[in-house]
Parts: structure tokens; C-alpha cells; sequence
């Protein structure tokens, strides 16, 4: 099959979700013997001379970077690409693109989604982004031949909003890593193996750091509190998480790939995620792929990986976050091994063979 990726930013080592889900699942299925394209978005390209990764053939198409409009005129400009180019299946992903499905299906383009969550939840959006994301998300769901969701949770929600019965559940995935040996990164930040609590993702207010920071301050411990990530599009928000961090002395890695977020794993005692919004999230799966004792917040989709009741706290809540953090500091054992939940559910694998049978059902 000859399959285009659009709602990505593009891959290899681009920040986000949805681009390490790509950046994992298109290699997978260009070994099992299909054509990938991924259209990709120049501002995120360092290289555009490159053209092919792990077989994936990289399509590096304009977009401007600008957070309200960068993602509705490069998902227009790769359907008029998918539309000259024919490919057998369209995979879109994430709701802000799917607005351009109806316009794929009057190119006579056979179209799959991919519903990552529900983003318009998401504080960075003002009123008229949320009502665009809104209803791409609404269009997507409507004339989408397939669609596929990364939780029960965005399945409920399409069933109970758009009488759409018929999503595939295909869950995100992980790799199971060897632990690193080497702690040069780390010595270089000022950190030492097993004394450091880690928090990664877009610095965004959804993702709660702000509150971490707030339970940090209140405590104290020898651990260090790292903020693994950076903005994408700076902001107000971004600009003042990172004087609040530096003022509390918690240390900022910025975004790292490789090497360095593989040692941030593999040296550290406690992850967090204080999230007010997620679909279904790769960090979480990342931390417990390590092995890490994991303290996430009672969201819906946090709540799918079922933890135990220990493993969550209110979110929102600062003192809630704070006597967590302290309670699992105290305890000296890591209390679960996530490996054969991570195998057979969790499993990158399994994931793109699911994905070509979603592909496969419109062949016929």
C-alpha cells in the first residue's frame, strides 16, 4: 500500500506526542513492506536535505510558524500534494487537521484519522481555536472512512457526541529500553543517579508543571526537580514557567532527544505528571518503560493505565502533589514491574500491525 502522514510536524527527534508516535509507528510499517510518506512541516526540519528516515520517505512541505493557522494550511497544502500524488490510504492525525477531511474526500482521497484527544480542552486555546479544533474534530468523526482512537476515553466521546460506533482502539506504544550505564549528561546538570525527580513535556498549561513547581517549592528534600522540554512556540506562559523554575532551583534540560533523555530515564528516582489534559500519554508510557516509580494525576486518560490508586492524585491539587511526591520518596522499594503490561498492550509492534488492518479494510 502507498500510505501519506499528514498532522504531524514531522519526525525524527521533533517535540510531541503525536510526532514520537509517528516517528515510532511509520518505520514499523514501511518494514512490513508498505510505501510511507510522512509530510512534514519545514519550520521543524533542521535538515531538508534529508529525505528518507528508516525507509519512511519525508515530504518537507511549507508552513508558517504561527501557532493559530501553521497546522490548517499545511494539512491544506499536503492534501493538495496527497491529491496530485494518489496515495491508497490518507492518514490523518490529531483533530486540528481532520477540519481538511471533508476537502480529502471531495479529492477522491480514501481517508484515515487518527483521534489523539480532545485538544480544544487544552488552556492554550482561545475561544475561536477551540471552535476550529472543535470542529475538526466534528468533521473528521462525520466523513472519515476510518477512524482510529488511542483510549476508550476519546472513544466514548465520539460514540456519545457523533454516533460514531465504529473507532478502532489502537493504543499509543513504548520501547522497552536497556538502562544506561554512562551519567556523563547528568554530571554535566548538576545531578546525581537516583536524586532527581523528572517531569517532561511541552511547557504548556495543561501539562500542570506550574504546579509541580508549586509542591516543589514547599518541600523539603535533597532531590532535584527536572523539567525535561521546552516550548515550541514561546509565550507569556512559557517564558514565566521557566523564571518560576529557575527561582524555586529546579533545573531545565530544554528539549533533548538520544543519548540524554535515555540517562534522565534511566537515573531517575521519581517521575511526575501533573497533566490537566491528555490523550493518551507516550511520557507516562516512556517512565514506566524505565521502570520508574510514576505519580500522575486523576485525569481520564491517566486513569486508563491502570495504575492503582496510590499512583494518582487530584489534579490541581498542590498539597495533594506535594504529600505524594513525599510518600513515595520515603518508600525505598519501586513497587510494580510494568513490563508485561508495556508488551503485550503497549507494544509499538503490535500497534502498526493493527494500524495496516484498519488500512486494509478500505482495499475492499
Amino acid at each position: 500500500m502507498k500510505i501519506f502522514v499528514l498532522g504531524t510536524r514531522g519526525i525524527p527527534d521533533v517535540l510531541g506526542g503525536v510526532e514520537t508516535h509517528c516517528e515510532e509507528l511509520y518505520p514499523r510499517i514501511s518494514k512490513l513492506g508498505h510505501d510511507v510518506t510522512i509530510i512534514t512541516r519545514t519550520p521543524y526540519i533542521k535538515d531538508k536535505s534529508v529525505k528518507l528516515y528508516k525507509d519512511v520517505r519525508l515530504k518537507h512541505i511549507f508552513a508558517p510558524k504561527t501557532k493559530s493557522i501553521e497546522a490548517i494550511v499545511h494539512t491544506f497544502l499536503g492534501v493538495l500534494y496527497a491529491g496530485i500524488k494518489r496515495p491508497d490510504v490518507l492518514h490523518v492525525h490529531a483533530v486540528g487537521p481532520m477540519l481538511l477531511t471533508p476537502f480529502a474526500r471531495l479529492l477522491g482521497l480514501k481517508v484515515v484519522v487518527t483521534n489523539h484527544g480532545p485538544d480544544y480542552n487544552r488552556q492554550k486555546w482561545g475561544k475561536l481555536a477551540k471552535l476550529i479544533l472543535k470542529t475538526g474534530e466534528y468533521l473528521g468523526t462525520k466523513s472519515a472512512h476510518k477512524i482510529i482512537v488511542i483510549s476508550n476515553v476519546i472513544k466514548t466521546i465520539l460514540r456519545t457526541k457523533y454516533n460514531r460506533q465504529d473507532p478502532f482502539l489502537i493504543y499509543n506504544g513504548v520501547n522497552i529500553p536497556k538502562l544506561a550505564i554512562d551519567d556523563d549528561y547528568i554530571k554535566s546538570i548538576h545531578l546525581e543517579k537516583e536524586k532527581y525527580i523528572i517531569a517532561v513535556g511541552r511547557f504548556v498549561e495543561e501539562k500542570g508543571f506550574t504546579d509541580i513547581i508549586k509542591a516543589y517549592s514547599s518541600i523539603n528534600t535533597p532531590y532535584k526537580l527536572v523539567l525535561v522540554g521546552d516550548a515550541d512556540h514561546e509565550t507569556t506562559y512559557s517564558k514565566q514557567l521557566k523564571k518560576d523554575a529557575i527561582e524555586a532551583g529546579v533545573v531545565l534540560t530544554g528539549f533533548i532527544r538520544g543519548k540524554e533523555l535515555h540517562q534522565i530515564f534511566s537515573h531517575a528516582r521519581l517521575f511526575v505528571m501533573p497533566s490537566y489534559h491528555e490523550g493518551l500519554p507516550i511520557a507516562l508510557l516512556e517512565a514506566m518503560s524505565y521502570n520508574l516509580d510514576v505519580l500522575v494525576s486523576d485525569i481520564p486518560a491517566n486513569l486508563e493505565v491502570t495504575l492503582g490508586d496510590n499512583y494518582y492524585f487530584e489534579v490541581g491539587n498542590i498539597e495533594a502533589i506535594k504529600s505524594s511526591i513525599l510518600n513515595t520518596l520515603e518508600t525505598s522499594e519501586k513497587s510494580i514491574d510494568y513490563s508485561k503490561l508495556l508488551h503485550d498492550i503497549y507494544n509499538w509492534d503490535i500497534i502498526a500491525e493493527q494500524t495496516i488492518e484498519v488500512y486494509k479494510t478500505l482495499q475492499s
